[in-house]
């Protein structure tokens, strides 16, 4: 029988990743930046047409500015959090879902034990 088991995908931090990490967080930022740029120029806009109640089209801008603010300080975060880790530490990645053949007579607890996959520069270093 095969069952569904997930899988924790870590990355080794390098110099290569570190630059790459790096450069994502930038053009998240970036991306989020011009989003709250938008949303103020369309609200600038849609409060000149008046067809809006100018109290509930403010609110409802700044909370999706704010949401968005928000997010920006969460990647300068992770960005400054980028800086002090050192080279060779484990980032975790993500988690992809695998597929586990059991049979009859299986140790249940080794079988399904917590499955590791460790990536170095975009290579599979270890299966954990």
């Amino acid at each position: 029988m095969q069952i569904i088991q997930t899988v924790v995908v870590k990355q080794i931090l390098t110099e290569n990743s570190k630059q790459q990490l790096f450069n994502t967080y930038q053009s998240k930022r970036l991306q989020l930046q011009k989003e709250c740029d938008q949303l103020q120029f369309e609200l600038k806009r849609l409060e000149k047409t008046k067809s809006f109640s100018p109290g509930a089209l403010k609110k409802h801008f700044e909370k999706e500015i704010q949401m968005r603010k928000e997010k920006i300080k969460l990647v300068e975060f992770q960005s400054e959090q980028l800086h002090i880790l050192p080279l060779g530490s484990e980032l975790n990645e993500k988690e992809v879902q695998a597929l586990v053949e059991v049979k009859v007579g299986d140790s249940w607890d080794e079988r399904l034990g917590q499955l590791t996959i460790i990536i170095k520069d975009g290579i599979v270093e270890e299966i954990r």
